[in-house]
C-alpha cells in the first residue's frame, strides 16, 4: 500500500525558499516533509496535544465579549401597532 503525499500550498522552503514545492505525508505515527527542489527532508512525530485547535483571535473570546449583555430581537410587524 504506498502513501499519499500532498503539496502543501503556499508554503516555503525553509532551505531554498521555493514556494510550493513542500509535500507532505504520514506513516506509522510520523509526519514527513520534503522539498521537491532541494535536499530538504524533516519528520516529526505526531503528538496528540498538536491536533487540537490554536489559540486565535478568532476562536476565542475577548474581555469585553464576555461582560456585554444579551438582549432578545424583537422583530415588529408594521401591520400591528407597537405596545
Amino acid at each position: 500500500m504506498s502513501t499519499v503525499k500532498r503539496f502543501i500550498a503556499g508554503v516555503t522552503c525553509p532551505r531554498c525558499a521555493a514556494m510550493d514545492r513542500i509535500r507532505a505525508w504520514e506513516q506509522n505515527g510520523i509526519r514527513y516533509r520534503e522539498c521537491v527542489n532541494c535536499d530538504f527532508f524533516e519528520q516529526l512525530p505526531i503528538e496528540e496535544d498538536a491536533l487540537t485547535e490554536m489559540t486565535t483571535r478568532v476562536n476565542q473570546v475577548r474581555d469585553d465579549q464576555r461582560q456585554q449583555d444579551v438582549q432578545p430581537v424583537r422583530i415588529l410587524d408594521p401591520g400591528k401597532p407597537s405596545r
